[in-house]
């Protein structure tokens, strides 16, 4: 029975540690939208403005892969 129990135990841990990731790249992105959308209302932007874009995009393009991924994991388990 402990053992069982053991088991339980470490697997709640495991998706708990998942669940927290995949809150913190969703929070990440919420971010970057801040940021981006502060940019994007901008009438001009500077080269420098237009390379953070591309980041921002790439970066929340990175996140949503990674949440897909460990929502995919929670799914098979």
């Amino acid at each position: 029975m402990s053992e069982n129990q053991d088991e339980l135990i470490k697997a709640q841990n495991e998706l708990i540690g998942v669940l927290f990731e995949i809150i913190k790249r969703l929070q990440s992105n919420n971010d970057l939208d801040t940021e981006y959308f502060k940019i994007i209302g901008k009438d001009s932007r500077t080269e420098n403005e237009n390379l953070r874009l591309n980041e921002i995009t790439k970066e929340r393009k990175d996140n949503a892969d990674v949440v897909s991924r460990l929502l995919k994991q929670i799914e098979s388990n």
